[in-house]
């Protein structure tokens, strides 16, 4: 009866830690959708004071949310790596390292081109 119960604890904690992993792509995925809300924040700025003068003010604070946007993108890839680091997969297949730091170099050029544009207007 033992055997048993300590094969069925050690599945329970395998699929603990595969739904760890699933969490965490899912945290990094909502971190990311924070980024683009900030990103959404800049451009809405430019909408609301497109007048606004001096436009470098209006500019410098959609510049800072981009930025912002940047440190989001970049904390959530460094959280995501740190926490697959600490867990091992059994029967999931966790996102390679290198994916996140891939969507969070897209992001960041993208917002950047963003900002570019932004100052260009």
């Amino acid at each position: 009866m033992t055997d048993k119960n300590d094969n069925t604890a050690e599945a329970r904690t395998r699929w603990a830690e595969d739904r760890t992993i699933m969490a965490n792509e899912r945290t990094f995925s909502a971190w990311m959708g924070t980024g683009l809300g900030a990103v959404g924040v800049a451009v809405g700025l430019k909408a609301v004071f497109g007048d606004f003068d001096p436009t470098w003010a209006a500019k410098a604070v959609a510049s800072f949310f981009l930025l912002t946007a940047i440190v989001i993108f970049w904390a959530a890839r460094h959280q995501a790596c740190q926490t697959l680091q600490r867990l091992h997969d059994k029967d999931a297949e966790p996102m390679p390292t290198r994916a996140f730091t891939r969507l969070a170099l897209l992001m960041s050029a993208a917002t950047l081109g963003t900002g570019a544009i932004l100052w260009a207007l």
